[in-house]
């Protein structure tokens, strides 16, 4: 579980750090290739701060599930109007019967001790025809302090996540890395971290505005870049996924 300290540092920078920004642009057109119809149902599994709610309702009518306390206040208080709910993975959604058009987890799984079983729970949500959109973090040989700060579990292997998602009974249309023209200053800075042995890891504040603005535009340029292909390394792993039913 992320600590409170770690979510009010997140709401503080999550509207303008590159990073943020630049994951929203590249999620909002992976899902607006996705079509989906008027009215959709959409699901996001650990919300957070409600960084991603007001990109997420232009689909379709949210709800959303988040379980830190601290994080469902201050995403209550962003006036979206999404329905923000309480609950954990894998097993105690507050979510009845319902089932989605669209499933989000963006970032989340590696913060789950029952990884595979909630990706169960991610196929056994979505309605017939839903997809749902995953993302994560690369690499387990770059696990180190930033991971530690935010209470990672495991980075993970592209084959790995393929696998996880394979026996969790989900059918992928797309896996791809991403966030990859910034991998060698992220290779630079981690190695720094570990190093260095910085107790608060490098990255997560907001930087100066030139190099935030140039940051955001390499990362959100992968927008258009994804459509076309998938690529064949990055910080992060980006997965689209089907029900096998």
């Amino acid at each position: 579980m992320m600590e409170h300290e770690a979510y009010l540092d997140m709401a503080a920078v999550e509207a303008q750090h590159w990073w943020f920004r630049g994951r929203r642009r590249v999620l909002e057109a992976t899902i607006r290739r996705l079509k989906l119809g008027p009215g959709a149902r959409i699901l996001e599994l650990g919300s957070g701060t409600g960084g991603n709610l007001a990109m997420l309702s232009q689909f379709g009518t949210v709800t959303a599930v988040e379980m830190n306390e601290t994080a469902l206040q201050i995403s209550a208080g962003l006036g979206t109007g999404v329905d923000i709910r309480p609950g954990y993975l894998p097993d105690a959604l507050p979510l009845g019967d319902q089932k989605f058009d669209l499933i989000c987890m963006f970032d989340v799984l590696e913060h789950v001790a029952e990884d595979e079983a909630s990706l169960a729970v991610v196929r056994r949500r979505l309605a017939p025809g839903g997809a749902a959109v995953i993302t994560v973090p690369a690499y387990a040989a770059l696990f180190g302090p930033h991971d530690v700060a935010l209470h990672h579990k495991r980075r993970y292997e592209r084959a790995e996540l393929a696998e996880k998602l394979r026996k969790a009974g989900l059918v992928v249309e797309k896996l791809s890395f991403s966030n990859a023209g910034l991998l060698p200053l992220a290779l630079v800075s981690r190695w720094l971290d570990k190093a260095l042995r910085r107790s608060q890891p490098s990255g997560t504040a907001l930087p100066p505005r030139l190099v935030n603005e140039s940051f955001a535009g390499i990362f959100g340029a992968e927008a258009g870049l994804l459509r076309w292909i998938d690529l064949p390394f990055g910080l992060s792993l980006l997965a689209v996924v089907r029900s096998g039913d």
